[in-house]
């Protein structure tokens, strides 16, 4: 099952925050593309947040690798969770019937 993993920053953190968790943060996202439970992984063009396609069996399985990243254990972000199904719209040029 894929899901799409959008970071949103708590409130209250400072830029500085950041910094002494950047380079654990890389290693765990690493580790976790390594294990292939992260497909890919980009960060907005219009805001510095992170988004992370995920492969896991179930949204309790992807809470547990978002909540394994550093800067989430440390308060500063959280993810939000979007469960992604394949596109059944295909099979629509395939069908017997017209439309």
């Amino acid at each position: 099952m894929r899901f799409i993993a959008l970071e949103k920053e708590n409130e209250g953190v400072r830029p500085e925050q950041y910094k002494p968790l950047s380079k654990p943060e890389a290693r765990r996202v690493w580790e976790l593309y390594q294990q292939e439970l992260i497909r890919e992984i980009y960060f907005r063009q219009d805001e510095h947040s992170a988004v992370i396609m995920l492969e896991c069996d179930s949204i309790s399985a992807a809470e547990e690798i978002t909540a394994s990243l550093p800067l989430v254990q440390a308060g500063l972000i959280h993810f939000e969770l979007i469960p992604l199904a394949p596109y059944p719209g295909f099979a629509r040029l395939f069908a017997d019937t017209p439309g």
